[in-house]
């Protein structure tokens, strides 16, 4: 490989350099584009990064067929399922192919406006009745943005900015995160593109021998969060993308302080250090010199053996349809689920009292209802969203950021884990998402403390 690179030298580190950045902007630089027609229709102005631009405008030249659109990949993506087989392959597997038949039911159901008027009235929340909520503000806003987020995240994965970080922060990772420098990747590839494509690269890395059991834990646990997408809906429906940049970096470093310290406390400083049965031990090297150096030539390697940029981005693309169609049905169904529990039972609000004394530690302008939100989160993520649309900023920021960090849930998370040899239970992992939403609302609420005033 490093003939390759040095023969090529010139383009290979275009390659990086051009998709790299290409990555960075339409991710993270900020533009204003004044207001515009498509088609006859209005994209209002607005201060938000390109991404976010062009997912408005491709829905607003769909119109009124958005919905049509949205049904049409969860009906594709659910059928698959009993196309291929993979609904029979465990217990899991069958529950949650009846919560994306369910997510089908209710879709239809939304857009033609039939079943219990419960789904449709207004509630405490979801202003604009639960089933309305959920499809449009949820299922519609991530049905075009994973996909094209996927297709710019080639940009950002594929060409040797995740290595130049792997390596370049190995360092930080062993000794605040007590993993290896090659984890900088896992956590990257969840950011960036999904927790279940990094929890796929910590379950290979484990079963190699190139994490032990603890470490696939604190990274599978601690490093799969939501990806830039998703994060973008929240900061819309928060109505925090003036602060995009804030928000997002925030969020990073929350998560990745939550991490830190919840690896040196129980339940996970419990498990165990040692390598997955009959696999040979295979850490990684530390590099104690020119560390600039090998990152970039890791970077150029990894630019070099990406392949042709178009078949990069065509397989992404592939990937975020996939991505989409189980995510959207499972969460319109067991979000209708977590909102009807929320709505109908005490069962949240009492939870959320376990939250209620750190949430008043930090001074969250309305703390009880911040807590009880975020008590939502366990069984879907976004869950805590809709509670605080229309609470104080720093109460939105906290509730968001919190959210996000937390990254443990019934709809998706904790079923991906499981399908996986990395050795955590069901139990624990609730566990560790108590002691991950207390962390997230300490140091969120100190953020906002400080910044949000």
């Amino acid at each position: 490989m490093e003939s390759t690179v040095k023969d090529n030298r010139g383009a290979v580190l275009a390659k990086f350099l051009i998709c790299s950045l290409i990555g960075v902007f339409m991710f993270f630089i900020p533009i204003r584009l004044g207001g515009f027609y498509v088609f006859e229709r209005f994209v209002a102005e607005q201060n938000t990064i390109p991404l976010e631009h062009l997912v408005r405008i491709i829905r607003a030249a769909v119109g009124p067929f958005q919905r049509y659109v949205v049904l049409a990949i969860m009906v594709l993506g659910t059928a698959w399922t009993f196309v291929n087989g993979s609904w029979k392959k465990d217990t899991t597997a069958i529950i949650f192919t009846v919560f994306k038949v369910l997510g089908v039911l209710l879709a239809t159901m939304f857009i033609w406006s039939w079943g219990p008027e419960a789904f449709f009235a207004p509630a405490s929340s979801a202003a604009g009745g639960m089933l309305p909520f959920l499809f449009n503000a949820l299922a519609m806003n991530l049905a075009f943005l994973i996909p094209i987020g996927a297709l710019f995240l080639a940009f950002l994965t594929n060409y040797g900015l995740m290595e130049f970080a792997g390596t370049f922060l190995q360092p930080v990772m062993r000794r605040v995160l007590h993993t290896p420098g090659r984890s900088a990747v896992d956590a990257v590839a969840s950011l960036l593109g999904s927790y279940s494509v990094s929890l796929l690269i910590t379950d290979k890395l484990y079963q190699e021998g190139r994490y032990n059991k603890r470490e696939a834990v604190i990274i599978g646990i601690g490093f799969a969060t939501v990806s830039v997408p998703f994060m973008i809906v929240i900061a819309n429906n928060l109505q925090l993308m003036d602060r995009w940049n804030f928000f997002f970096w925030t969020s990073l470093l929350v998560t990745f302080l939550v991490t830190a310290i919840s690896s040196r406390i129980p339940p996970i400083s419990q498990v165990s250090t040692d390598y997955y049965e009959g696999t040979t031990p295979k850490p990684d090297e530390d590099i104690k010199t020119d560390r600039f150096r090998t990152a970039c030539g890791d970077a150029l390697d990894a630019a070099a053996r990406s392949g042709s940029v178009p078949t990069g981005i065509w397989n992404s693309l592939k990937a975020g349809f996939r991505m989409t169609a189980i995510t959207i049905t499972t969460i319109l169904s067991i979000g209708m689920l977590g909102l009807m529990i929320a709505e109908y039972t005490p069962l949240f609000n009492i939870v959320g009292y376990v939250f209620f004394p750190f949430a008043w530690l930090v001074q969250v302008p309305e703390p009880l209802l911040a807590a009880q939100a975020l008590a939502t989160g366990i069984a879907e993520m976004f869950l805590p969203i809709p509670f605080v649309t229309e609470a104080s900023l720093a109460t939105r920021y906290v509730v968001g950021v919190s959210a996000i960090s937390a990254v443990v849930f019934f709809s998706a998370k904790i079923p991906c884990v499981l399908s996986t040899k990395i050795p955590i239970g069901v139990m624990k992992m609730v566990a560790i998402w108590f002691v991950r939403v207390i962390l997230s609302i300490l140091i969120s609420g100190l953020i906002a403390l400080i910044f949000l005033r």
